[in-house]
């Protein structure tokens, strides 16, 4: 393919995204499905060149940015809180269903050899972060189950590589070694943490000597290939690596973004983001014919592996609702041993839990890494695909209605002790004490009593506001409401100005900023 029809073939597929996020917009649909779908009709579309996908380089442009905006986006706290329910599924859930599944595939076709069976329960074992995300983004959650799915996303990928690698080498050599594996997962996570640790350590530090808000921009985006090629190049996990930079990255940032940087920064990143998580979707899609091509066409993979493919599926779900509902009683049964700081989610949220573990793009990425010459590869293939596409269009789909059966409670351990009108006014409160020390010169005398008043005021309603919010929301929301229409005017007499001439555009841009502000500030304060 000539490289203007490739840059062409980019351009159409971001065409394409937008219209089927806009189509999903308006059908209801989760976006996921209308991509997958949008990609896979594409796939095979007359005269359009099968576009063959780079696993490797897919992993290493999607993977780290995806991963990153998951540690940036995470709790810290509640992630510590919880570190061992994650670990439980990111490494726990992952070997037994990697387990379960290879025992099944072998039940199945006897002759695919232990290493084979092995690798495509690896592969098909760790819900995707990027799938879990365009799932939960459209789902409300109580907080527990929340931190829990986007741990889990965050971690298990490292698990499922690292069965994947000593599946593929056991294959090669005819031996497997369950001790050297886990040995070897410690030493790849630890090392992957440590490489995080060190660049994200850096990256505090060089920020901070920077001061230009752009350069500081473009730094922040550059982290996360940085950490997940370092910890690759040094043979340990470029996805702990990842994540352990993004969490550090994360929790500093509050500290070394200037408000400017901050407001520009996020927006350049959530289009990015956006456009990145809409691509691998679609690029799962395109993938569909090379897929099917392989297995001799829709008719013959259907007749030869559909029932296969089916039970694979069903398997993994199966392991998934054991291996958490497992994990529930155990919990129950050490409450009375005097283990207590685990509480048990229940049915209800147990059953969401165990739904809500959708594959993506590292699943694709590993299946389509295998040699070429890999003992049932063709098999391995297929059921991947297969298993993307019923997990995103049956559980993604579905998981919103397991939610609302579920009538789900948000605990009271998981409530912050203040709420946001709290917070609010407890920054008032500090704030006025600033003004109150330096309202007043040297020799006691008022110098800013404007300032003074005006601050005063501000905490007085802030504090009766938390006090009795509910009777002050509908009155808050009409307020805000007149604030909007009265942005809106000053936005049209702006342009009104620029367009006759009276102003330029310097001046236009500052003013149309100040409204910019205002209309955040005012939409924020009626959410």
């Amino acid at each position: 393919m000539e490289p203007t029809q490739l840059f062409e073939l980019v351009i159409a597929m971001l065409l394409a995204i937008i219209a089927l996020h806009y189509a999903a917009h308006r059908l209801g649909l989760p976006p996921s499905v209308a991509l997958l779908a949008g990609g896979a009709l594409l796939a095979f579309v007359p005269g359009l060149p099968a576009i063959t996908v780079d696993p490797g380089l897919v992993l290493v442009i999607f993977l780290p940015p995806l991963l990153m905006d998951g540690a940036w986006a995470i709790a810290l706290v509640r992630l510590r809180r919880h570190m061992i329910g994650i670990a439980s599924l990111a490494v726990g859930a992952v070997f037994f269903t990697c387990a379960v599944v290879a025992v099944v595939t072998h039940l199945l076709f006897p002759s695919l050899p232990w290493a084979a069976c092995a690798a495509l329960g690896a592969i098909v074992s760790p819900p995707d972060a990027v799938s879990a995300r365009a799932v939960l983004e459209r789902v409300k959650l109580p907080r527990r189950l929340q931190i829990l799915l986007e741990g889990e996303s965050l971690l298990n990928d490292a698990s499922g590589l690292v069965l994947f690698r000593f599946a593929v080498a056991a294959a090669a050599t005819g031996s497997f070694s369950a001790v050297e594996a886990a040995a070897s997962f410690l030493v790849l996570a630890l090392g992957g943490a440590v490489v995080g640790v060190v660049v994200g350590t850096a990256w505090v530090k060089f920020v901070r000597r920077l001061g230009d808000e752009y350069l500081i921009i473009a730094a922040t985006v550059l982290l996360a290939w940085i950490s997940y090629l370092l910890g690759e190049l040094l043979h340990v996990s470029g996805v702990i690596a990842t994540v352990t930079t993004g969490l550090i990255a994360s929790w500093h940032q509050h500290t070394v973004f200037s408000a400017a940087t901050r407001m520009r920064g996020t927006s350049f990143w959530t289009v990015m983001i956006f456009l990145m998580e809409a691509s691998v979707f679609t690029l799962i899609g395109l993938s569909l014919r090379d897929v099917v091509e392989r297995g001799g066409g829709f008719a013959t993979v259907i007749a030869t592996m559909g029932l296969p493919m089916l039970a694979i599926l069903v398997t993994l779900v199966i392991a998934r609702f054991a291996w958490v509902f497992a994990s529930d009683v155990v919990i129950r049964l050490c409450a009375p041993l005097g283990f207590k700081r685990a509480k048990p989610l229940g049915a209800g949220g147990a059953t969401v839990l165990s739904w809500a573990g959708v594959r993506g793009v590292v699943t694709l990425a590993l299946a389509l890494s295998l040699p070429e010459e890999f003992p049932g590869r063709d098999f391995i293939l297929a059921t991947s695909f297969s298993v993307i596409v019923g997990t995103v269009l049956v559980q993604g789909t579905s998981l919103g209605r397991i939610i609302a059966w579920a009538r789900l409670v948000e605990p009271e351990t998981e409530r912050a002790r203040l709420t946001m009108s709290q917070a609010e006014a407890a920054m008032a409160q500090a704030q006025l004490g600033t003004i109150q020390n330096l309202a007043y010169d040297l020799e006691g005398n008022l110098i800013h009593p404007q300032l003074l008043e005006r601050y005063q005021r501000r905490a007085t309603a802030i504090v009766d506001y938390a006090t009795r919010t509910e009777h002050y929301i509908p009155v808050l929301h009409a307020h805000f409401d007149v604030v909007l229409e009265a942005v809106a005017t000053g936005r049209r007499e702006l342009i009104r100005l620029h367009r006759a001439g009276d102003i330029d555009d310097e001046t236009l841009q500052e003013l149309e900023r100040d409204l910019d502000l205002e209309e955040l500030s005012a939409i924020s304060a009626k959410a």
